[in-house]
């Protein structure tokens, strides 16, 4: 007859078994997919914008020999539309019905603010790859919301240093929205702290192109220069228009994406104009050699700054899954691991800051044929303040 364990002998049973247990629960998850929840439009306005931000993170993934953090990686893909109406319900759809480990998007300002506010409300992990609206680092900063692209008062602050050095007068033209409205302002502020001073904004309702009586009102101001924010198809027809009317020549224009993605559609409106983004064909550092060469073997085309910021918003999550050997659970864990990040990006050193909004150097580009071309860099570790941000 056996005789009964002892309470020791009780206590090591049952702490090999807890073991065990553990070891066969991570096994289990290891194996399983984490789930990617992919929010971007792929109709209307910014369709292309949100294809190229999906062939980048993809192609990270691909890299990775299809796994992210060594665990395989299902998506669950939605079109956003770019419609704020349907921000709400479709970030529900995919936190609560697909229960994704992670949301990636979206492209459009105020889609990416609900987006932002759902990802606060669910506690659910959300990247950011494109849209710069100055909340989402800002007043509705949170631990668990990470942007891997610009804030929109970036661009516009470096596209205001290069201005303000060759100019004394500009006007601005932009689309009336979250996106245009804090463009302008990092433009604004500094044009006017480098000496200039911006006679008159101008703007029309996102997404209309009836952009003629805006610039027969620039023609008629006559200031030194132009800063325009419009993206998307938009950006095709506001070039061809400038170029057009005559302004071209006459009020050097200047602007972040005005020509990113659609220099061979704007042809030779494009030649020539510069504008200043965080990337920029002609970037040079490995990294980026190697992605163009991946990016164009994978796709056919050369990349983008879109394509950049999916594969870096693919790159942040896998370093915060890597940190936690793919257990989402550790979400504490996985974001302090994010938020210390010093990601090798083909635009150059990339990091985060105390909002999560990236911290990198900006660039000066000059369109020739198809290509932006890098001819310096204008600001280093530029860092959105972000005064808003109480993390």
């Amino acid at each position: 007859m056996s005789r009964p364990l002892s309470l020791n002998a009780w206590a090591r049973a049952a702490a090999a078994l807890a073991v065990a247990a553990a070891g066969v629960s991570a096994q289990a998850q290891s194996s399983t997919p984490v789930k990617v929840g992919l929010m971007l439009p792929s109709s209307g306005t910014f369709a292309d914008l949100g294809k190229w931000t999906n062939n980048g993170f993809r192609l990270y993934v691909e890299e990775q020999g299809g796994k992210l953090g060594g665990r395989p990686v299902e998506y669950v893909v939605l079109d956003d539309e770019s419609d704020p109406s349907k921000a709400n319900e479709n970030a529900n759809r995919l936190v609560k019905r697909d229960k994704v480990d992670v949301l990636v998007g979206t492209i459009h300002s105020g889609v990416a603010s609900t987006m932002a506010k759902v990802a606060r409300e669910t506690n659910t992990l959300l990247i950011v790859p494109n849209a710069g609206a100055g909340e989402i680092t800002g007043a509705m900063c949170a631990p668990n919301v990470f942007r891997t692209s610009f804030s929109n008062w970036q661009p516009g602050y470096a596209s205001g240093v290069l201005a303000a050095k060759k100019h004394k007068t500009a006007v601005t033209i932009s689309w009336k929205y979250a996106a245009g409205d804090e463009s302008v302002k990092g433009f604004r502020e500094a044009f006017e702290k480098g000496g200039g001073k911006v006679l008159k904004d101008l703007n029309l309702p996102f997404p209309n192109v009836e952009f003629q009586p805006l610039l027969t009102e620039l023609a008629t101001i006559k200031p030194e220069a132009a800063y325009v924010f419009v993206a998307g198809a938009g950006q095709v027809k506001f070039v061809k228009d400038y170029a057009a009317a005559g302004l071209k020549t006459s009020i050097p224009l200047y602007g972040a994406f005005i020509t990113e993605g659609t220099l061979a559609a704007q042809g030779e409106a494009a030649s020539g104009l510069q504008t200043v983004l965080h990337y920029a064909d002609g970037v040079k550092n490995p990294k980026n050699e190697k992605f163009i060469a991946a990016y164009t073997k994978a796709f056919g085309s050369a990349p983008n700054l879109f394509a950049v910021q999916g594969y870096d918003s693919a790159q942040l999550y896998d370093v915060g899954l890597k940190a936690v050997k793919g257990d989402t659970r550790k979400k504490a864990e996985m974001i302090k691991a994010m938020e210390s990040a010093k990601i090798e990006s083909p635009r150059g050193p990339l990091s985060f800051s105390k909002s999560h909004n990236p911290v990198q150097d900006f660039y000066v580009r000059v369109a020739r044929g198809n290509q932006n071309v890098m001819t310096d860099t204008i600001v280093k570790g530029l860092n959105d303040p972000s005064p808003d941000c109480k993390p």
